[in-house]
């Protein structure tokens, strides 16, 4: 997605892959990482405000606000900051890729 991740993996390289979309980009992230640590180690932001369009990145990152939450790609939301990722997970962090599948 972005070519400057937020986050630059420097520990837990060793560990399982595990396989996730974002955007309709196959990615991968780690075992033991959440949704936010691997949306963030491959993109530039965690998404974009549905209001304003503003990159946002999560702000309390303790599950206590709501600034964290994305789209699944089958319309569910979860909070990135405390959902264990998983393989296969698919998300739609893109305001323009929302509308483009229909979740406007």
């Amino acid at each position: 997605m972005s070519m400057n991740p937020l986050l630059r993996r420097r520990y837990r390289l060793d560990e399982t892959p595990v396989p996730f979309v974002l955007n309709g980009v196959a990615e991968t992230g780690r075992r033991g990482d959440t949704v936010l640590t691997a949306i963030l180690s491959v993109s530039g932001s965690l998404r974009q405000s549905e209001f304003t369009g503003e990159k946002r990145a999560g702000f309390c990152l303790i599950g206590a606000c709501q600034d964290c939450y994305v789209m699944m790609a089958d319309g569910r939301r979860v909070r990135a900051c405390s959902t264990a990722l998983l393989p296969g997970m698919a998300f739609i962090t893109d305001v323009g890729a929302m509308a483009e599948i229909g979740h406007e």
